[in-house]
């Protein structure tokens, strides 16, 4: 495990004062956690996404708080010095601000993360506005949201027109306001995002598929090594590809057993010669009675 010191909310603004970008990662278990932790990931993020990436739906709603705690409980023992983020799932914060920080702060004190993030602007800045209130750091998700996905038109494209471009930007002073340290804007115009970002006050603006000019990048982990198969969004970069290789390492696996090369004896245990024959004999006496 690293040696790193813990990362906390100052340092991530002196970053940002210093004008260095922030690193931000999808996370959803124990090893992957690890070598992020390893590699110096600065934002961890438990997304809802890991209903699609992990278990396999094709959104983000049926997503549960249990299955948001158990999964961020394993990247917590596997990075304890990222600043850790929860994502609130779909109906856990919707329906009122007294629900928001109930759950808010069974996130907080059921799996050790750092904050929490939701959805939406105006509308869900009171519900930010109590869960900071409460003492608990939050961060805002704008542009594509995919609990919302549906309403918007499906996953594309956020803001291209102006008077939708203005909506975001008056969402993000919103939640800004309301006490948010953070903002992601996903699949926001790259010239949105900037003008959000200079803008921001006392708010950190974190851009997946928005562009270089937010204070820090954020990736699917899964798009990032070719992990998702069904597909892969314009804006991941794939810095490796895992997924061809763990597919070629299974259809290898296979073809082995079936062909009886696999094990070797290198690959299981023996019993001494001497012990066997004990064992046998054993065995033999047993027969005779």
């Amino acid at each position: 495990m690293s040696d790193r010191k813990k990362v906390t909310l100052p340092y991530l603004f002196k970053k940002v004062d210093a004008g260095e970008p922030l690193t931000m990662l999808t996370c959803y278990d124990y090893p992957t956690a690890y070598f992020q932790e390893e590699a110096g990931v600065e934002i961890v993020l438990v997304g809802d996404s890991l209903g699609m990436t992990m278990l396999g739906y094709d959104s983000t709603l049926p997503v549960t708080m249990d299955d948001m705690i158990r999964h961020t409980q394993a990247v917590r023992r596997g990075t304890p010095n990222a600043w850790l983020i929860g994502d609130m799932p779909y109906m856990s914060y919707q329906p009122s601000p007294e629900t928001a920080v109930r759950n808010a702060g069974r996130f907080m004190a059921e799996t050790g993360c750092d904050a929490i993030k939701l959805e939406g602007g105006v509308e869900m800045a009171d519900r930010i506005a109590a869960i900071t209130a409460a003492g608990i750091p939050a961060m805002g998700h704008l542009g594509l949201t995919p609990q919302s996905a549906g309403a918007l038109g499906g996953f594309r494209l956020q803001g291209k027109s102006a008077m939708h471009a203005k909506k975001i930007i008056d969402d993000a002073k919103a939640i800004e306001e309301a006490g948010a340290f953070a903002i992601l804007l996903e699949l926001v115009p790259d010239r949105v995002c900037q003008i959000i970002t200079e803008r921001a006050e006392n708010c950190i603006i974190i851009s997946l598929g928005s562009g270089p000019y937010a204070h820090g990048q954020l990736l699917i982990y899964h798009d990032l090594f070719g992990l998702y198969p069904k597909f892969t969004p314009r804006m991941a970069k794939v810095y490796g590809n895992a997924g061809e290789v763990i597919l070629n390492g299974l259809k290898q696996y296979v073809s082995e057993v079936k062909e009886k090369s696999f094990p070797e004896p290198k690959n299981y245990f023996g019993i001494k010669d001497e012990e066997y024959e004990e064992l046998t004999q054993i065995l033999k006496d047993e027969e005779t009675f």
